[in-house]
């Protein structure tokens, strides 16, 4: 992971800046990234986008299914 490669040669006394540029990102996409997954171990960060995947499935289906259900209340009513 990216991040981590930034803390080891950060550790190793490369600057920051320096550090950054050498695995090929902005500073801005770095510390988005590190404000979003920063002390977090690469599993907990696999883990962390499965479920947001998980959860954006799961967020269309419920639409769906709530879409399904207006449209079905308006038929019986009449109202189509």
């Amino acid at each position: 992971m990216k991040l981590r490669q930034v803390e080891v040669l950060t550790a190793q006394g490369w600057s920051i800046t320096e550090a950054i540029k050498s695995i090929v990102v902005t500073e801005t996409t770095y510390f988005r990234g590190w404000a979003e997954y920063g002390g977090m171990k690469t599993d907990q960060v696999k883990r962390l986008k499965e479920l947001k995947v998980k959860d954006a499935r799961l967020r269309r289906a419920v639409s769906d299914l709530t879409l399904d259900k207006l449209i079905l209340t308006e038929v019986a009513r009449g109202n189509f």
